[in-house]
């Protein structure tokens, strides 16, 4: 006779978390295994998988501390869970985002299917005609200081599902082990990296911040993306005011502002001329600031206008550089278009929204990084004019071979010498 399963879990749901996660690729965990390990006896993975998961026997390893740089400095540490592990928050998150997407806010941004950072940036564009003042805020160290009694208190009022109490319990407490092997305890947060956090994340900070603005402050209007946000006022003493409440807010919740992320901007442009020290803030990789603009009548004004960050487009010369172009003597230029045009479109189709011009800088480092190895390739063109000739020509006849090429930004033929 076939033992009663404790909890409900269908198998063809441990099936699709799994077609998912390797969707998602993603680093090895503690036990150093792959997912093209994992896929070796793969039946039998995911049957060890659904038979803990249903009899309740199911307990998460520690998850893999990892230290990335941050684009301010220091570092950051991500929670690389196992496979296994990533699997079964995969179907943990199949039965909860459900009941619990569609009560968020429009407003929110981020780690939501239909949403995305640009329509966030969108949307403050058009707020930032309309309101004079901005508060920009950012949550300091988000998924490490979560609290754990006010989180499961709101998973519980959206579930009853003991398997998800449990599991969800078990995921929260989880130890990291370190760089080092040394394992450590913790007692607050979700480990940023695990895929169950972004729903736990933004679930809190619905009821922390959304769920409280929308309900307390429903004239002021807001943008969230993950722990950053916009909020638009009617006066500098409104914006005082209200960081004074949220900094309140987040300490009754464990959470505090990083102050130096966080700034009240006046949208400074043709029309709104008083003068105050702060008249810029960047969101989501664009720096909102007055710049030039064109009208469709030909007329120029200064408008308070997105374009890409200083700091994303030396991120992304750093990457650049990281390639190394010049040196790939060894491959063509079509091996190296192939290597490197799904990251360039994909910057492309991000920071081209809004003041384009302003993002042709990094597109033309691609092309000098291209000239420099033509230089090195080539005896015959070996000067910045030899070489930059050729690689005009090449791009005037195949212009779709670099993303950037067929974007508009080539290098110019000029009158150099083949």
């Amino acid at each position: 006779m076939q033992e009663a399963k404790r909890f409900n879990i269908s198998k063809r749901t441990v099936i699709a978390a799994f077609q998912r996660v390797k969707k998602n690729a993603g680093a090895y965990g503690v036990d150093k295994q792959s997912i093209k390990d994992f896929e070796e006896h793969l039946n039998n993975n995911l049957y060890k998988i659904w038979n803990r998961m249903t009899s309740g026997s199911y307990f998460p390893k520690p998850v893999r501390a990892v230290s990335i740089p941050k684009k301010s400095g220091g570092t950051r540490i991500l929670g690389i869970p196992t496979v296994e592990d990533r699997i079964a928050q995969m179907v943990a998150k199949m039965y909860f985002e459900p009941l619990v997407e569609p009560m968020f806010y429009e407003d929110a941004y981020g780690y939501r299917s239909g949403k995305s950072a640009i329509q966030a940036v969108g949307v403050t564009r058009e707020r930032c005609f309309k309101q004079d003042w901005v508060l920009e805020l950012d949550i300091k160290g988000l998924f490490d200081n979560i609290r754990h009694d006010y989180l499961m208190y709101m998973v519980k009022k959206h579930t009853q599902e003991k398997w998800l109490l449990l599991y969800i319990q078990r995921w929260l407490t989880v130890p990291f082990q370190m760089e080092d092997e040394t394992v450590v305890q913790r007692e607050s947060g979700t480990p940023q990296g695990g895929v169950i956090s972004p729903i736990l994340a933004n679930l809190f900070l619905h009821y922390v911040f959304d769920d409280f603005m929308a309900k307390v402050y429903p004239h002021i209007t807001w943008e969230r993306y993950a722990d950053d946000g916009v909020l638009h006022c009617q006066s500098y003493k409104q914006a005082i005011y209200i960081k004074s409440v949220l900094e309140e807010r987040f300490r009754q919740f464990g959470l505090e502002l990083n102050q130096e992320k966080t700034s009240i901007v006046y949208c400074k442009d043709d029309r709104r001329k008083l003068n105050y020290e702060c008249t810029s803030f960047t969101f989501l990789g664009y720096t909102f600031r007055a710049r030039r603009n064109k009208s469709r009548n030909g007329a120029y004004f200064v408008g308070f206008t997105p374009a890409v960050s200083e700091k994303a487009k030396t991120a992304m010369k750093q990457v650049i550089r990281k390639w190394k172009l010049q040196l790939k003597t060894n491959m063509s230029l079509k091996d190296i278009a192939d290597t490197i045009n799904r990251i360039v479109q994909g910057w492309i189709n991000y920071y081209t929204h809004y003041y384009k011009t302003e993002f042709y800088e990094v597109l033309r480092y691609i092309n000098n990084c291209l000239v420099k190895w033509v230089r090195r390739t080539y005896k015959k063109r070996n000067t910045r004019s030899r070489a930059e000739h050729w690689l005009g020509k090449i791009a005037k006849r195949d212009r779709n071979l670099f993303a950037h090429w067929k974007f508009g930004i080539t290098p110019a033929v000029g009158e150099g010498a083949v």
